[in-house]
């Protein structure tokens, strides 16, 4: 009942809101169904932990520790953005920038979003698991796209091209594995596409074919992933289109592509019995984090400069899946939380910035603190938070991962700490004059919506301070799912 609900909920969502999505309830009503969605999630979460992995619809969809983790965070933040998404888009209809069949769009796009997003983490088909996630390219272009500007036409289109390709590459990478499935479980038609019986006997499938159908997977999901030099389209997507928007492709989207990364790896590893596919992630971390960090320094669009933050993050995630390893594991899927939770709450409090000063330059944004105090402080926050400052759980996270460096790959670790030096400063040096410099906002007429970006910071200073034992035994054994090392 729960798994149905989960599924069901946002794809009803998504049919009832393209009626009803330019109606006045319509926020409420997108509110709702994020929160069916996450009270979902949470029974599901229950369920899986206490009587381990579960499988539904003949083996088509697939829940255990690594997944049902992702489900939850991406149900919690699926219903924050919905929170938030309410007071920001009404002024940004009073402004004339949004109207009520784009409103309907957006609704309606948003909710489908979510549906792709945990089709793609519940299932057990390689191939579903493609279709998913072209799926989410195509409904995300729908609400990059949602203000109909020259530039905004621009970034859906740099998205769908670049994306199209990479998934394109994906499902050859797809066919490969099935290639390679096919010898082994033999003409079982899509069930040799199912990652459990895949896993099963990973050790039998052709070495050759499996490293060959990585590079594909790689390259493919990697591109929604943000890895660079395939990072792209990130920036603009992020800068043009609408707040909310910006905020699950940081915090969600991401992660979904690099858990089809991390599940191919598993696979590949297991059939190679050499540590390639760890190289490979290192590598494209590593570059990630470094280009993003020198990136920084150029930017002068406050989103463009948090997309490129989470193209740093994203480096410093899947650096730490290839290392692998029981604490390099457990690092980056607490940094995957925390950074999903972060970057969530910049983003609000970015969006309610840039409404305030009429403009998403960071030069025309001055004095929050002044004019709103939650926001700057919210801002200000965020930003120290999403920068690794103690006692925030990026810290944690941060300094899990570079000390496993140390230990296993330390001719990487002065790179890191370089990058994370630049992108320091970088920030840092662009927000505090948005908080604190001499004023030039102005009030809106409608308060912001405040309560997702303190609920989102408070959570990541208490992982950063506390991890509780149910959590903690949630991330070892996802960690231990993962394994490498």
């Amino acid at each position: 009942m729960g798994f149905l609900l989960l599924i069901g909920t946002p794809l009803t969502g998504a049919a009832v809101l393209a009626v009803l999505g330019a109606r006045r309830f319509a926020p409420r009503l997108n509110i709702a169904f994020s929160l069916v969605t996450f009270l979902a999630a949470c029974a599901l979460t229950v369920v899986v932990m206490g009587a381990g992995n579960l499988t539904f619809a003949r083996e088509q969809f697939f829940i255990d520790p690594f997944n049902v983790f992702l489900v939850t965070l991406t149900a919690l933040v699926g219903l924050t953005t919905a929170v938030f998404s309410r007071p920001y888009m009404r002024v940004e209809m009073e402004h004339g920038r949004v109207r009520a069949p784009q409103l309907r769009l957006y609704h309606s796009m948003y909710q489908l979003f979510m549906a792709t997003m945990l089709v793609a983490l519940t299932t057990n088909n390689m191939g579903l698991l493609w279709v998913a996630m072209e799926a989410a390219t195509l409904s995300t272009v729908l609400l990059v796209t949602l203000y109909r500007t020259g530039p905004s036409l621009e970034a859906g289109w740099k998205y769908f091209v670049l994306c199209g390709v990479g998934i394109a590459q994906a499902l050859f990478g797809t066919i490969l594995l099935y290639f390679a499935a096919e010898h082994v479980l033999g003409a079982e038609g899509v069930s040799a596409l199912l990652w459990t019986h895949l896993n099963g006997v990973k050790g039998s499938l052709e070495p050759k074919v499996l490293s060959l159908a990585f590079v594909f997977l790689l390259v493919g999901y990697g591109t929604k992933v943000g890895l660079a030099p395939l990072h792209n389209w990130l920036p603009d997507a992020h800068a043009e289109g609408p707040t909310p928007i910006s905020a699950v492709l940081s915090g969600l989207l991401l992660n979904v592509a690099l858990y089809a990364v991390v599940r191919c790896k598993i696979l590949v590893e297991g059939s190679l019995h050499s540590s390639l596919p760890s190289h490979m992630l290192m590598g494209f971390g590593l570059l990630s984090v470094v280009l993003a960090a020198f990136f920084l320094w150029r930017q002068r669009d406050i989103k463009r400069l948090f997309a490129y933050s989470s193209i740093e993050h994203m480096g410093i995630i899947t650096f730490a899946f290839g290392m692998g390893g029981a604490v390099a594991n457990f690092a980056a899927l607490l940094h995957m939380t925390v950074h999903s939770l972060t970057k969530s709450a910049i983003f609000f409090a970015a969006g309610h910035a840039a409404q305030k000063s009429g403009s998403q330059l960071i030069d025309n944004i001055r004095g929050l603190i002044t004019l709103s105090p939650t926001i700057g402080w919210g801002l200000m926050m965020g930003s120290l938070a999403i920068l690794g400052v103690p006692p925030f759980g990026v810290f944690a996270s941060e300094f899990l991962i570079l000390t496993t460096a140390m230990r296993e790959q330390p001719w990487a670790t002065p790179i890191l700490l370089m990058a994370l030096a630049v992108a320091f400063a970088a920030i840092f040096g662009r927000v505090q004059p948005m908080v604190f410099g001499e004023t030039t906002a102005r009030r809106l007429p409608h308060p912001p919506a405040l309560l997702p970006v303190f609920l989102h910071l408070a959570l990541v200073l208490a992982l950063g301070l506390y991890i509780p034992p149910y959590l903690a035994e949630w991330y070892r054994a996802a960690a231990r799912l993962i394994g490498g090392g």
